[in-house]
């Protein structure tokens, strides 16, 4: 499985870089940790490698947070990360955005924002009805969604009206414009999911990673 290193942030907003050459990046700014190690586990004592990070101070804990955190201090968000080199950390260690470099690829996920009801063109690109030969009132529906003698019923899962937004979303292969370790600040270009101030987990990009171990296998 190798190495994967990641942490959490809040995102702050969205604004505009210049590099050298004068070219305007727009990026998205995410307060990134510090973040603590709060759990290790090994294959030894729960059958697989990981690391357990903690993010953001909690001004109230219930007895068994408390407990789980032992001596650490009281944290908000815990997040499992898993990995082969569980030796080189400790609990208590620190988490910083010094993990990222400029110029390199992670993968940013967060919830993204709640759209409530929407209908099936908006939230699955539907392309709409005919507005031709007598339509009046069916130019924004789904159509038909199902037979009547086969199946017999409308299958589980299929596309329409409903609830959109709000779910786990991951973009791929980000480039990080900036890092700031001193304020704890990651530029990263382009738009993340979620609102301003939005709970993010960013990640080395894995499949950027897999593909350069495809390439020197192949070497």
């Amino acid at each position: 499985m190798g190495k994967r290193q990641a942490i959490l942030g809040r995102k702050v907003g969205m604004t505009q870089l210049f590099t050298e050459t004068g070219e305007v990046v727009p990026v998205t700014i995410i307060q990134a940790g510090p973040c603590y190690v709060t759990q290790i586990k090994t294959e030894a004592t729960d059958g697989y490698n990981a690391i357990q990070i903690g993010f953001e101070h909690a001004k109230r804990l219930n007895k068994p947070q408390r407990g789980h955190l032992g001596g650490l201090l009281p944290l908000r968000y815990l997040r499992e990360i898993r990995t082969d080199d569980v030796d080189q950390y400790q609990l208590g260690q620190v988490i910083d955005v010094s993990l990222f470099e400029e110029g390199e690829a992670v993968d940013v996920a967060g919830i993204s924002k709640g759209k409530g009801f929407a209908g099936a063109m908006k939230r699955h690109h539907f392309g709409g009805g005919s507005i031709t030969h007598g339509q009046s009132d069916r130019q924004r529906s789904v159509g038909s969604i199902g037979a009547g003698t086969t199946p017999g019923r409308v299958y589980k899962g299929l596309r329409g009206p409903g609830h959109m937004g709000n779910e786990r979303v991951t973009v791929l292969n980000l480039k990080v414009v900036k890092v700031d370790p001193e304020r704890n600040l990651l530029a990263i270009r382009g738009a993340i999911p979620g609102p301003k101030d939005g709970l993010v987990f960013v990640r080395k990009a894995a499949k950027t990673q897999v593909k350069r171990n495809r390439r020197a296998l192949e070497r």
